[in-house]
């Protein structure tokens, strides 16, 4: 039997900080759509560390 591993979920302060840019430009790039939605449950606001990194080689890509 595999074990599923559970998804790693970073917060805007985690994902600002990965793409070296400010939280506020971080927040606007979330909503032009440049960067994918979060996952929210209770009073938490959390994106999948997988999908950062995919946005992040995918920019590479695009140089």
């Amino acid at each position: 039997m595999t074990r599923q591993t559970q998804p790693i979920l970073i917060s805007d302060r985690d994902c600002a900080e990965m793409l070296s840019c400010s939280r506020a430009t971080f927040w606007r790039r979330v909503k032009d759509g440049t960067i994918p939605k979060p996952v929210k449950f209770g009073g938490l606001t959390r994106w999948s560390f997988e999908e950062i990194n995919a946005l992040i080689a995918d920019l590479k890509e695009g140089r």
